[in-house]
């Protein structure tokens, strides 16, 4: 289980874009890709076979998943995030959980 997952919204916290604010949009190996974060202009050749046109495109870049911090919606600010279980119910095994380490609330239910 990892402490960022795809969706989550995140804050960035060093670097060029620091305060800025966006979704996962996927996960690589330690790095995530960010909506809207780590711009970069690339110039593109056209590809005919892909169908692709040739130009100046702007897209986002990876950033190491370190300089990222989960936003708790209660605080509006970056937060650090653990892992807890959760007591089972009628039968079913502990479920494993990310929580806040500032306030304990639980991130996903």
């Amino acid at each position: 289980m990892q402490k960022i997952r795809k969706g989550d919204l995140v804050v960035v916290t060093t670097g060029k874009d620091k305060g800025k604010r966006g979704a996962v949009l996927r996960i690589l190996e330690s790095k995530v890709v960010i909506e809207g974060v780590n711009r970069v202009k690339k110039h593109q050749r056209p590809n005919p076979v892909k169908g692709q046109t040739g130009g100046i495109i702007e897209k986002e870049m990876p950033l190491d998943r370190s300089n990222v911090m989960l936003v708790n919606p209660a605080t509006g600010k970056g937060d650090r995030v653990g892992f807890k279980f959760l007591e089972a119910q009628a039968g079913n095994a502990p479920r494993k959980v990310r929580f806040f380490k500032s306030n304990g609330e639980v991130v996903d239910v």
